[in-house]
């Protein structure tokens, strides 16, 4: 099969970096790719928002497989484009995608579903959440625990310029919960926990995901994906939007049980670096068959090692994420010691590789054991540097194992 990665992140490094494993891959491609990318395939230079270049990208290639990583193409229909042509598409369509790029249709969806959610507010008042309805990059949610939190949370979500969104807060522990669709049907992909917060101990700004562990137990089977993801998945086609691709829950799970506290339209970043390297199974053809509509005979598992990925960010990240021109150095160091590392924000200048963003890299290990797994990842992340580099030091640290 020939390929087309569409996305430049470490989100889509690691996805590449597994399908490339495939036996049934030809080729592989990817627009716009990274450094990383090109070093498993071919890239090319065109957008991962448009939909245009895309589709005539795809035609040349004659592409079997188009896998859509980032949220904001497949809100924008990057996806209908594509498929409305003829080319075989891994993401849902811009409605279906509505479940990610509005958290007001995300509520209504998951009220008709009878799936448990944070109760809405319509006044602002500590403790609450307040968010921004659409895309935010990872950085729209704000915890109000105290009336200076909310205070400042206010004027921040109002610089989206979107609709504001209050919720009950809740507490808990943050689980991301995924699954590939068919429109029909789901499979379990695994669950994972990332780290939001910018500092150790979550303080400081939210990000787009500092670092990340999985499993997280009990929440890798099955059992969670049928009580969550059938009923949006069932609603969603009621409503004529059938979702195809990867449903990503954001659970909170409380006293009282999970609750969904966000529904993703695609893999997580941080997240897929740690789901990769614990796939067994055909991935690829489950992304092919989840994209023909039938997932039925499609076999993907989790395999019982533990992972664990510390995000290496740029020194003004998230207030800026265009770090550009510093040098890396020791990835070959990293990669020999045995860890895999995905290339997020980075840019090959006269045979250097150096910064390009605000994630620049996702460094990944893989034990026995989460604590196993941590040391190894810290142990890599020890061995690159660039200058200005930052990083949490407590990813995975109260998980155990």
């Amino acid at each position: 099969m020939k390929v087309l990665v569409v996305g430049s992140g470490a989100r889509e490094h690691a996805l590449a970096w597994r399908l490339a494993q495939s036996t049934r891959l030809t080729e592989l491609h990817a627009a716009p790719g990274n450094p990383g990318i090109a070093m498993l395939g071919r890239c090319h230079p065109v957008r991962a928002d448009d939909g245009d270049g895309l589709l005539a990208l795809a035609l040349t290639l004659d592409i079997d497989l188009a896998v859509i990583g980032p949220e904001a193409p497949l809100v924008a229909g990057v996806a209908d484009v594509l498929r409305q042509n003829g080319v075989a598409v891994f993401g849902p369509s811009a409605e279906a995608a509505r479940i990610e790029g509005s958290k007001s249709f995300a509520k209504d969806v998951m009220r008709a579903a009878g799936v448990a959610t944070p109760e809405s507010l319509s006044v602002a008042r500590v403790p609450c959440v307040i968010k921004a309805d659409g895309l935010a990059s990872g950085k729209g949610v704000f915890v109000c625990r105290t009336r200076e939190d909310l205070d400042a949370a206010l004027p921040a979500v109002e610089a989206f310029g979107q609709r504001v969104v209050i919720e009950e807060l809740l507490d808990g522990y943050e689980v991301s919960l995924f699954a590939l669709c068919d429109g029909r049907r789901v499979l379990p992909l695994g669950a994972a926990q990332d780290f939001k917060r910018l500092e150790d101990g979550d303080e400081g700004p939210n990000t787009g995901g500092m670092g990340a562990y999985s499993p997280v137990m009990p929440c890798d089977g099955g059992d969670l994906v049928a009580e969550i993801h059938e009923p949006v998945l069932e609603e969603l086609a009621r409503r004529g939007a059938p979702f195809v691709g990867c449903l990503f829950a954001g659970l909170m799970i409380t006293a009282d049980g999970p609750k969904v506290l966000e529904f993703n339209a695609r893999l997580g970043d941080p997240e897929t670096q740690v789901l990769m390297p614990r796939i067994e199974g055909d991935l690829l053809g489950a992304l092919a068959a989840a994209a023909a509509g039938d997932l039925s005979h499609a076999d993907v598992a989790l395999d019982d090692r533990a992972a664990v990925t510390v995000v290496l960010a740029a020194p003004d990240y998230p207030r800026r994420s265009d770090y550009a021109g510093a040098a890396i150095s020791g990835l070959e160091a990293a990669e020999e010691s045995g860890a895999l590392v995905f290339h997020g924000g980075t840019a090959a200048r006269d045979g250097r590789m150096i910064t390009n963003g605000g994630r620049i890299l996702s460094v990944t290990a893989t034990a026995d054991t989460i604590g196993a797994a941590r040391d190894r990842a810290y142990a890599a992340v020890g061995l690159v540097s660039f200058e200005g580099v930052r990083f949490r030091r407590d990813i995975a640290a109260a998980a155990g194992g």
